[in-house]
């Protein structure tokens, strides 16, 4: 059977090296790789391919990057593929894509649907205090992510699991899972379920916007959204007029009832720094300065000093 793969960022690079490290075995040929123009990145805005179109090119696949998916059909049904698999591709699919592949168009969605449909499934549970998640392998319907679902694998988020971390054992395992999906494609087994229709909810995607700690949060939510933001668009605050990234932090427990909500409770240079919350404090472990590196938040303390009863701007 002869599919195309549309991907575009890091999350779809592990399932299509897959589906080509198990083509002898399934009989599952990747005829072309589909995916988003090069952007301009960086401060310098230098034109940067997809990761996607890297490890394509690494394997020596053919690479199109149509600007509108829907007005390049006749170019897509040219190479023959009967399927198409989807992998945070970037762009919504026509019908008339939808029809250009006999056997279907069948999506790796980073998330357990009929939950967290949209562009925001990995931030947005983590966000939530979700505790588990997974992975859905679903047929595409011009609905978005409202399919019928093909393949369900469901994994535990650590308490303090980032973005970043838990979107590489998602990608794995959708990259395990595509597989097995495909061979059921290809032979004509397998069965379909509709979603519920109870708990649907669409997340959109999740901007610089939204990650600004605001410190009259609980310190529970402040640490979720330091997950969520983590590797990008990172969590940050404002203290003394400078901004600081957080990447990394814990909840903790800190006796001082009188403390204006993110004010600096401690400040010890072999242990980081501790801030109030509106509920609760948090401790702040790894940051990054305004144009500095990444560091341990006891690194940052030894060259700058953060002291106690300092408090981080408010919002």
């Amino acid at each position: 059977m002869k599919i195309l793969y549309a991907g575009t960022p890091e999350f779809a690079v592990a399932p299509l090296e897959n589906i080509i490290a198990s083509q002898a075995e399934t009989g599952i040929e990747v005829v072309g790789v589909i995916t988003q123009t090069d952007k301009p990145q960086g401060r310098k805005g230098i034109l940067t391919p997809p990761p996607v179109k890297v490890k394509a090119t690494e394997l020596g696949l053919p690479v199109f990057q149509p600007a509108k998916i829907g007005e390049f059909i006749s170019e897509l049904q040219a190479l023959g593929a009967e399927a198409l698999v989807t992998c945070a591709y970037g762009q919504i699919l026509t019908q008339a894509v939808l029809n250009a592949f006999p056997k279907g168009v069948w999506n790796i969605h980073a998330g357990l649907l009929p939950k967290y449909r949209g562009a925001s499934p990995i931030q947005s549970c983590i966000l939530a205090g979700e505790v588990e998640t997974g992975v859905s392998v679903m047929k595409t319907e011009l609905g978005l992510d409202s399919g019928d679902v093909l393949a369900v694998r469901k994994t535990p988020i650590g308490e303090y699991e980032t973005c970043g971390e838990l979107s590489a054992r998602l990608s794995a395992l959708g990259a395990e899972m595509i597989v097995e999906a495909l061979k059921g494609v290809k032979s004509g087994d397998y069965r379909l379920t509709k979603q519920e229709t109870e708990g649907v909810q669409t997340v959109r995607k999740i901007g610089k916007e939204q990650a600004r700690i605001d410190f009259t949060k609980s310190a529970r939510e402040i640490v979720n959204l330091v997950r969520a933001m983590n590797p990008a668009p990172i969590a940050y605050a404002c203290i003394g007029g400078n901004k600081l990234n957080v990447l990394k932090a814990e909840v903790c427990t800190f006796e001082n009832e009188g403390a204006e909500q993110g004010e600096v409770l401690c400040d010890q240079p072999k242990k980081g720094f501790i801030v109030k919350c509106g509920e609760g404090a948090i401790k702040i472990i790894e940051l990054q300065p305004a144009g500095g590196k990444k560091m341990n938040a006891s690194d940052f303390l030894n060259g700058r000093k953060v002291k106690a009863g300092e408090v981080f701007d408010a919002l």
